[in-house]
């Protein structure tokens, strides 16, 4: 029997998802940097629903599947990882059993990058997006595409989805400092 808040998970790639994740607190949330959209949703359980922090709304899919999650950025950004929260308890046969992650430039040029398969999963689903490096992807969209929910069920519930990226620090860690004064007249811009 799992524990009180864990999730099975079978994951393609063989990367780690993780449930009630103690996050690097250094981590930044960057979906408010994105552009947001969904295949569909019942009225008033949209996009505000699923990014308002409140784990008692939802976003209801309305259609099809599969059900998708379109966030597209303004210009390419380092995504650490992509941390959905689903309640088995709550939503039963709206709870999503196979998820699939993409990432690409735009609609038509999406990778599949992980196939995450639950087992009535109650919590935060943590997908590092970076898969066996763990190191950051930098794309301009994600989509997460809800293939199958559990008992067969039409429509999907998700509670939220958050995107992380890498601390501030690693990404300018990666310009070497100039050590000659030639190269160190260009390193700002006045």
């Amino acid at each position: 029997m799992a524990a009180e808040g864990a999730v099975t998970a079978v994951v393609e790639n063989e990367s780690k998802v993780i449930l009630q994740p103690t996050l690097n607190e250094k981590l930044r949330e960057i979906g408010h940097q994105a552009i947001w959209s969904l295949s569909s949703c019942k009225p008033g359980f949209g996009v505000e629903q699923l990014r308002d922090g409140n784990l008692d709304t939802y976003w209801q899919s309305d259609g099809p599947q599969p059900h998708l999650v379109n966030v597209k950025f303004r210009r390419k950004t380092l995504v650490q990882n992509v941390c959905i929260f689903v309640d088995y308890k709550s939503d039963e046969s709206y709870t999503p059993s196979k998820i699939s992650i993409r990432a690409g430039n735009s609609l038509d040029s999406l990778k599949q990058i992980d196939i995450v398969e639950l087992d009535e999963p109650s919590g935060w689903l943590v997908v590092p997006v970076g898969g066996c490096t763990e190191k950051p992807l930098k794309t301009f969209m994600i989509q997460i595409a809800v293939l199958t929910n559990h008992q067969n069920g039409r429509d999907t519930h998700m509670r939220q989805i958050k995107l992380h990226a890498p601390p501030n620090e690693l990404i300018s860690q990666k310009m070497p400092n100039y050590t000659t004064v030639e190269f160190a007249m260009y390193s700002t811009i006045r």
